[in-house]
């Protein structure tokens, strides 16, 4: 079996996947000069094939292109990536003149570096597929039946909210396996920290609401989204992310708001994870071994 290679944060994931799939886990030596530059050793044995498990982030993706190299020069002839977040997906086209579309360049330096990349829910809007962007094999781990587990076992009677058009899919999703009804919400935003959210229909009133979005980082779409709730009547929802991203203090915010709560997927480490995903992302990854 392939050796995983656990990037720096990721020790955790590395261990679950290690577990599941009979697998050693190396943990490398990274660190950086006082000029910046990284610094990259591997003490362990790779084999000749490897498996990286780290998010691929635009601050990751010089680790894990070091670590791939690494691994390559101690023989390992096919090197895989568990990326349980995949950044660069929102600028899939270009809005205004001049702007880059960062998600076919990360796409071309992914595919550059590794043989194929395993990860869960990327943010794929008005794209289908990561095949349009990826030249190397893909496999989407969808989180639904882990998300639809958990609202069976700790909400009653759920209505299931999604905040705008994008959140269909996800939501649309988790409802089927978790037989329970959802609407899906209007946003309208006019910039990232500014946004607006339809005012939802008070005939389920009578339900728990739980707020579904694929990847939370200010927070505003999903606070909004509250509000609106609870100014309609509801009861205090529950609110649930695929991607705990977290780039403003929401917990509180969210509170404030009138949430019941938030949990999220333990794709990101952040002290909501409530959702493990180590047994459907080591299924995707046995099938590229």
């Amino acid at each position: 079996m392939p050796a995983l290679i656990a990037l720096p944060g990721n020790e955790e994931h590395a261990h679950r996947l290690g577990s599941r799939l009979d697998c050693a886990v190396v943990v490398p030596e990274l660190r950086q000069f006082p000029d910046g530059e990284l610094y990259v050793r591997i003490d362990g044995e790779i084999g000749d094939r490897a498996v990286i498990v780290g998010s691929a982030s635009g601050d990751n993706f010089l680790r894990i292109a070091f670590v791939a190299g690494t691994a390559r020069d101690l023989g390992a002839t096919r090197v895989g990536l568990v990326a349980p977040y995949l950044a660069y997906m929102r600028q899939d086209s270009r809005f205004k003149a001049g702007e880059g579309v960062t998600a076919s360049y990360f796409a071309r330096l992914v595919s550059n570096t590794v043989d194929w990349l395993v990860t869960v829910d990327p943010h794929l809007h008005r794209i289908d597929s990561l095949d349009g962007l990826y030249t190397i094999p893909t496999t989407i781990v969808r989180a639904a039946p882990a998300i639809a587990r958990w609202i069976a076992a700790e909400v009653h009677r759920p209505v299931l909210v999604g905040p705008d058009a994008e959140s269909v899919q996800w939501v649309s999703a988790v409802a089927q396996l978790c037989g329970a009804p959802f609407v899906i919400l209007e946003k309208t935003r006019r910039g990232d920290r500014d946004v607006s959210i339809s005012s939802p229909d008070r005939a389920w009133n009578d339900h728990t609401p739980v707020v579904i979005d694929d990847i939370v980082s200010t927070g505003r779409t999903m606070i909004e989204a509250t509000r609106q709730l609870r100014a309609a009547g509801a009861a205090p929802p529950m609110c649930i992310a695929i991607h705990a991203v977290f780039a403003d203090a929401l917990h509180d915010a969210l509170l404030d708001a009138g949430a019941r709560g938030i949990v999220t997927c333990d794709t990101i480490p952040h002290a909501t994870n409530r959702i493990a995903i180590a047994d459907l992302l080591a299924d995707a990854v046995r099938e590229r071994l």
